[in-house]
């Protein structure tokens, strides 16, 4: 937690060191060759990694939780210490490769607002329109938001100078919201 930046910088270079590498675990979650449902594949999951017995391989710890005043008191909890929310998993489900109600993100976000700076045009799919806007804060932080946009919101975006909402997961270490996301142009009143 809190070391996002670094452990993206250590995973994309070709030049990662022993060193770099030593302080990285590999956290397991699931078994999805397994036909069995997910608190049996828990139980048989644990057991491999027992086996392995490897210190950079670690089971990531599951719970359950009494009701949703629990529930939400954990996602704060694991918020104010650096994480980004809970996977909710039901038990009784059988592994999917695609998405599902049986495992679901829980994250709480922030939103907070931004002066459009300019356009920056798009690539691949989205060449010939905005591919993300540059923006900056309040507190003068400038950054880019490249999601959360439809089609018409890239073909016709939101003017340079006017104020956008958007919604964050927390802060990176260089202060930057993490996986901004455009809501809206501010209505002004």
């Amino acid at each position: 937690r809190g070391k996002f930046d670094l452990l993206s910088g250590i995973v994309r270079t070709q030049s990662a060191t022993a060193s770099d590498w030593s302080g990285i675990k590999y956290m397991v979650f699931d078994l999805p060759a397994s036909a069995d449902v997910f608190d049996q594949r828990l139980v048989e999951l644990s057991k491999i990694v027992d086996k392995i017995n490897a210190p950079h391989i670690k089971l990531v710890k599951q719970f359950r939780l009494k009701d949703s005043a629990a529930l939400m008191k954990k996602v704060d909890m694991t918020v104010s210490e650096g994480g980004e929310g809970l996977m909710l998993h039901l038990g009784s489900s059988r592994y999917k490769a695609t998405r599902s109600d049986d495992l679901l993100k829980l994250k709480k976000y922030s939103d907070a607002e931004a002066v459009v700076l300019a356009h920056v045009p798009g690539k691949g799919k989205f060449k010939g329109l905005m591919g993300s806007l540059e923006v900056k804060t309040k507190d003068n932080i400038r950054f880019k938001i490249g999601t959360g946009f439809s089609e018409a919101e890239r073909t016709k975006p939101p003017s340079i100078g006017s104020v956008i909402t958007f919604k964050y997961f927390g802060l990176t270490s260089k202060g930057t919201p993490r996986f901004a996301s455009y809501v809206r142009v501010r209505e002004h009143y």
